[in-house]
């Protein structure tokens, strides 16, 4: 009986299919590696260049001063490090993690292009055991990569440990749209649009079907507020975009 009850618990998702918990940071490791080359470009075509706008957004939230030590989780292709390595000026730092090796030398490449060396390191590491020693930054954020972790609240545990107290956390992440009306048409562009892109683009229809099953298995705007409260963050918060398809939650530790 204990055996049977240890298999459920660690199963997990991987889009609509259930795996073994070690199972699924391998297989998203190879979707971003298969990935990697068009993934900016398929940002941009599938929200029609609105993520751009979504990070900003999420950047003007951050409350980042000049000199502030910051650490983007999940970084990918660097499009938040980029914008934070700004703020935070030469006095500042800006740490940048990914658990996939093509999308950290993605992301490197890209923030080397744009002139940034001085002020930005580069760590491979998993979002669940972030190899940092406690209270090391001011500002921790995660863009489009919470819903790839197999245990969101190892994660979130990880990270608040990582931040000094008074320092705050944002989350950037696809959501659940507010309407039943929007997410009908949410769902007819994710199910017969993405997909397709992906096939003529980046020449991976498989891939991009995960990605558009990993977002509805993405805990909703009140749920994720309940766990991050529950690893500690305190005055939790979240703001809808895009009449909810994404959301930017934020938290602080005290």
């Amino acid at each position: 009986m204990m055996r049977r009850w240890r298999m459920v618990e660690d199963d997990t998702h991987f889009g609509f299919k259930q795996v073994s918990s070690d199972r699924k940071a391998g297989l998203v490791r190879e979707v971003f590696e298969s990935v990697a080359d068009r993934y900016d470009v398929m940002n941009d075509l599938m929200s029609l260049g609105a993520h751009r706008l979504w990070k900003d957004f999420a950047v003007r939230l951050s409350g980042v001063h000049p000199g502030d030590q910051v650490l983007d989780v999940a970084s990918g292709s660097g499009d938040l490090a980029r914008l934070l390595i700004k703020k935070v000026g030469p006095k500042g730092s800006v740490t940048v993690t990914d658990i996939n090796s093509a999308m950290l030398g993605k992301g490197r490449e890209r923030t080397v292009d744009s002139g940034n060396v001085g002020n930005v390191r580069y760590v491979q590491s998993d979002a669940e055991c972030l190899p940092f020693s406690p209270a090391a930054f001011d500002f921790i954020c995660i863009g489009f990569g919470l819903r790839n972790v197999t245990r969101q609240e190892r994660a979130l545990a990880s990270m608040f440990n990582c931040l000094r107290p008074g320092g705050k956390l944002v989350i950037l992440e696809f959501s659940r749209p507010t309407t039943g009306l929007l997410r009908a048409l949410y769902d007819a562009y994710s199910f017969t649009v993405i997909p397709g892109l992906g096939r003529l683009v980046a020449k991976d229809r498989q891939s991009y079907q995960y990605l558009v099953e990993s977002i509805r298995k993405q805990p909703p705007q009140g749920e994720l507020k309940e766990m991050m409260e529950r690893a500690g963050f305190e005055r939790v918060d979240f703001s809808n975009l895009s009449g909810g398809v994404v959301a930017v939650h934020t938290g602080y530790k005290f």
